[in-house]
């Protein structure tokens, strides 16, 4: 069975980093490309970063420097590191993967709270 397994977040200081993970479990193939996104309560989900499938990368404008979108592992997990924290970073984070074909063909996360303290 195919799984993504999340990892990473959690409380960080003002000014300090934390490096979020999903990994694809159970599956032969590989990560295409994926997409992160932030959620505050009440708020509507909001697209963070995107890698493509050659490894090509954007960024919303307010982290751009500061994070960092990436596939390791043989291209079974993505990865998005932050750094440079701010308490406007304070978010439920979620990866949306996308697979060199399937079934699944798309993997979306639980979503891992990134909690950053002043």
């Amino acid at each position: 069975q195919v799984q993504l397994v999340e990892s990473g977040g959690g409380v960080v200081q003002a000014g300090g980093s934390t490096r979020l993970s999903c990994a694809v479990s159970g599956s032969s193939l590989n990560i295409k490309s994926a997409n992160w996104y932030q959620q505050t309560p009440g708020n509507n989900r909001r697209w963070v970063a995107s890698i493509t499938s050659t490894g090509g990368t954007t960024y919303k404008d307010s982290v751009k420097g500061r994070f960092t979108i990436a596939k390791e592992n043989a291209e079974k997990a993505v990865i998005l590191d932050m750094k440079s924290l701010t308490p406007d970073d304070t978010a439920d984070y979620t990866c949306l993967i996308f697979m060199n074909g399937g079934p699944p063909y798309e993997l979306q996360g639980q979503g891992i709270q990134v909690t950053v303290s002043s």
